[in-house]
């Protein structure tokens, strides 16, 4: 391993070991790369800056964390939770089947799993809680469907690695419609094994007219997916054009529609909005530095040289690279990893001939898989927040 792969792996796991933000530390390695190169000049990091953050596509991220954050707030999402209630409340763990539906539907409303877990745990498991289910396995749940979202079409992280490593956007949503089918079965099949030995309340049957009354009120919130999947898989819009036509649909059913949307909501709402967009785009902008450095030491190909021996076997090369990108995750939540990952994966995956769109897919799931790791578990912590639940206990509950 040469030396600028040690200064730059070093220099970053240093600056998180001493609880440096993320995109601080990209910043902070990016530097230590620049000194070792003996390039360092602070126009240089001043501007590949500026540069990654001033990308088009990455305004549909912005695009569709306002859209969700308005979801929420204008009463889609309750909807949404009121019509899965109706549909599979009535049977055992019947709670447990209502989060993994809402979390399939929620896929085409915001892709973002930390998102999803604090919209569903804050109405769904106070619910569950009082119909006798445990909390910690409650919000394990939850926490795991979450992951549902973000491997389906407009999910936030697709976006984030077809913007780094320059594949097409709409082909990785394409490619995570039916792996994400998949995980809902898987994870509905675990839940009954889980379920079949619990003394859970069930909830009435609803009747056929308060099933049609939840999709009726439910409705709005599926034709959204179909316009925007319809629309790009036909190429009629560009995932950005795609998100802000998911923000004004929001808009006008929560505004509108359901007129639960004010003046003063939509404030809160735009302020939240800002708030998640700016963090996620710093980290977008301080990777940058990273990536155009990684690719000017040549990085890629020093790595390239000790995966030499696997080059040949597509299959072990990818069992290597996940094993990496799982033991990454665990420590690291999903956006820096992508955004410092891909630009060192993408050449050597070219190279042996891997499909971007399958391998694409790929990494954003094991990801995801990551962020309900310990130590750092986005999801983890934001499903134990919300559920009021002890870390450990959550760990115990999501392991199934």
């Amino acid at each position: 391993m040469t030396m600028t792969l040690t200064v730059f792996i070093g220099s970053l796991l240093a600056a998180m070991a001493l609880g440096i933000p993320i995109a601080h530390a990209l910043i902070m390695s990016g530097v230590a790369l620049l000194i070792q190169m003996n390039m360092f000049d602070t126009q240089i990091l001043a501007s590949t800056l500026i540069d990654g953050a001033d990308n088009f596509p990455l305004m549909a991220i912005a695009f569709f964390i306002l859209a969700g954050e308005l979801m929420n707030a204008g009463g889609v999402s309750k909807r949404i939770i009121a019509f899965a209630i109706a549909l599979v409340g009535h049977v055992r763990g019947g709670l447990g089947y209502v989060a993994i539906v809402a979390s399939l539907i929620f896929s085409g409303l915001s892709g973002s799993a930390v998102a999803d877990t604090a919209a569903l745990g804050a109405i769904l498991i106070p619910i569950m809680v009082e119909a006798g289910y445990d909390r910690a396995m409650s919000a394990a749940l939850i926490a795991s469907a979450a992951i549902i979202p973000p491997i389906m079409p407009l999910s936030v992280p697709m976006i984030i690695f077809g913007v780094t490593g320059n594949v097409s956007i709409p082909k990785l949503f394409m490619s995570g419609i039916v792996p994400g089918v998949l995980l809902c079965l898987f994870l509905a099949g675990t839940w009954a094994w889980i379920a079949r030995k619990q003394q859970f309340k069930v909830q009435p049957r609803a009747t056929f007219a308060e099933l049609m009354k939840a999709t009726r009120g439910a409705v709005w919130a599926f034709v959204l997916p179909i316009i925007i999947i319809v629309g790009l898989r036909g190429g009629v819009f560009t995932p950005t054009e795609a998100a802000s036509i998911a923000v004004f649909y929001a808009l006008f059913v929560g505004a509108v529609v359901y007129r639960e949307l004010t003046l003063a909501k939509i404030s809160e709402v735009l302020v939240a909005a800002a708030k998640t967009t700016s963090v996620v785009m710093f980290l977008a902008a301080a990777a940058m530095i990273s990536s155009w450095l990684i690719a000017v030491a040549n990085i890629p190909a020093q790595l390239a040289s000790l995966l030499a021996p696997m080059m040949n076997d597509k299959i072990l090369l990818m069992f290597a690279i996940n094993i990496l990108v799982l033991l990454v995750g665990t420590a690291m939540d999903a956006t820096p990893t992508i955004l410092i990952l891909t630009p060192v994966l993408m050449p050597i995956i070219q190279k042996a001939g891997i499909d971007p769109i399958y391998f694409g897919f790929m990494f954003v799931f094991n990801n995801m898989i990551g962020v309900l790791t310990p130590p750092v578990g986005t999801v983890l912590n934001v499903a134990a927040g919300v559920g009021k639940v002890a870390m450990e206990d959550i760990i115990k509950g999501v392991m199934p």
